[in-house]
């Protein structure tokens, strides 16, 4: 069974850094791909981040710079350092795993519950 826990939402003012972290069981790191996306009261989801099998990562252009997604395959956890963040980052930051980027575009992939980020001006 796959699970993905997130941690490490919470309130911050503008400016300020958040890690969250996306803790997986029942499938490893190390030969998926895994995502970090965002979605905020009557918007659509976003995608924020992507780190392929092969360590190769994307970002979506507003956060370019700012987010840094990463893993610790040892830890089988995900991670996303976000820094100098803005009111627009406010959403609710969920993580996602599929066995390829493509199974993820499919929808074949699995869902955290996702965390809170709010960013006060």
């Amino acid at each position: 069974q796959v699970q993905l826990v997130e941690s490490g939402g919470g309130s911050v003012q503008a400016g300020g850094s958040l890690r969250l972290s996306c803790a997986a069981s029942g499938v490893t790191t190390s030969t998926y791909s895994m995502g970090w996306f965002r979605q905020a009261p009557g918007k659509e989801r976003e995608r924020v981040a992507r780190i392929d099998r092969d360590g190769t990562r994307s970002y979506a252009d507003s956060v370019k710079g700012r987010f840094t997604i990463s893993k610790d395959n040892a830890k089988n956890t995900l991670y996303l350092q976000m820094s100098s963040l803005k009111p627009e980052d406010t959403a609710m930051y969920v993580c996602a795993t599929a066995s390829s980027w493509y199974q993820m575009i499919l929808g074949n992939n699995y869902w955290g519950q996702g965390t809170q980020v709010t960013v006060s001006s």
